[in-house]
């Protein structure tokens, strides 16, 4: 299933009712008078966080969305009754836009969290309202209002405690499919992951982490080269970073530098982005000849405030290293804000 984590749809809300010209007619009711009800009030369209949706793909079918009408009022002064709210439901972390302007409407990171989107129109008054000591008997009243209609977009980025980066072949895929239960396509070539994944670490005292494999970055990432700005923003909701580098013998280039043009591409994007936490992962040790090479990365990335560990995913050699560092990495940062 491709992962939908944008999209545009239409919403109106209800009209509003229009107001009621009626008059008494009781045949003992002196001077009976204007007795027309107001309409109600057309429903609203809400946006409302859900915790159980994962992504957008409902609204790739659906794109129109439409409140009740308010009902019109009637006589013997009976208002009409308000159109029932419409409530769109979305995924925790979906920024909700104005399509024409680009405005932020909302930024919806709690489950339950609303937004309305569309306003009701306001029913109109019935002919009961405009009857005054000069006026006995008016003969109208007023239609009920138009409800708010937009184009809003819907942008959904992934809520992870965790994010897994690093250039394409560097192991992510294979990295959260021995982590979690994520089930991840892995393969030989660039851009195996088109969709972000997501997988859940259990750690031995009952909490877990979500970890989320980035799609894999390239030089010019920020100016939308490779995969680009599709996923750089999916990193920006994440505690921490795993950044993962080939270190085999076959590697395509220096570890060193395999870091730092990631990171370099995170600062164009964001300069947040390379403040947050980074465990450094060195993977194919079983295809490494010379092993003096991981005590010197190992003083390298400590000299730049990293912890580095080297890792082979296919033997599991330093798995358990790996995921003790994960787990001190996350009670650091348990306590603070997932979403700034």
């Amino acid at each position: 299933m491709r992962f939908v984590d944008k999209a545009k749809i239409h919403v109106k809300a209800g009209d509003g009712g229009n107001g009621c010209v009626a008059f008494r007619r009781e045949k003992y009711v002196r001077m009976g008078g204007p007795s027309g009800g107001n309409g109600g009030k057309g429903g609203d369209v809400i946006i409302m966080a859900d915790k159980s949706l994962k992504t957008l793909m409902d609204f790739r079918y659906k794109k129109h969305f439409k409140a009740e009408n308010g009902q019109h009022g009637s006589g013997s002064n009976k208002h009409g009754r308000n159109g029932k709210d419409l409530i769109i439901k979305v995924p925790v972390g979906t920024v909700v836009k104005d399509a024409e302007t680009g405005e932020i409407i909302a930024d919806l990171v709690y489950d339950g969290q609303k937004v309305v989107v569309a306003k009701g129109g306001k029913g109109g008054r019935g002919n009961t309202a405009f009857k005054t000591s000069t006026n006995q008997a008016p003969d109208y009243a007023e239609e009920g209002q138009p409800g708010e209609e937009k184009w809003i977009e819907l942008e959904l980025k992934l809520l992870a405690d965790i994010g897994i980066i690093g250039f394409p072949n560097a192991g992510k895929s294979t990295l959260i499919s021995v982590l979690s239960k994520a089930k991840p396509k892995i393969a030989d070539y660039p851009f195996t992951t088109l969709t972000p994944v997501l997988g859940v670490l259990q750690l031995d005292y009952g909490k877990s982490v979500v970890i989320a494999d980035i799609p894999g970055l390239i030089e010019g990432a920020s100016k939308g080269a490779g995969l680009g700005h599709e996923f750089l923003r999916h990193i920006e909701r994440t505690k921490a970073l795993i950044h993962l580098i080939d270190i085999s013998d076959q590697k395509e280039r220096d570890p060193i530098e395999a870091f730092e043009i990631i990171n370099k591409e995170l600062e164009k994007y964001s300069p947040e982005l390379v403040k947050k936490p980074q465990i450094v992962v060195g993977n194919k040790i079983d295809m490494l000849s010379d092993r003096s090479l991981i005590e010197k990365l190992k003083k390298e990335f400590s000299k730049r405030g990293y912890p580095f560990v080297a890792v082979s995913l296919v033997t599991k050699e330093g798995l358990d290293q790996l995921i003790k560092l994960i787990a001190e990495v996350y009670e650091k940062i348990s306590e603070k804000e997932l979403i700034k």
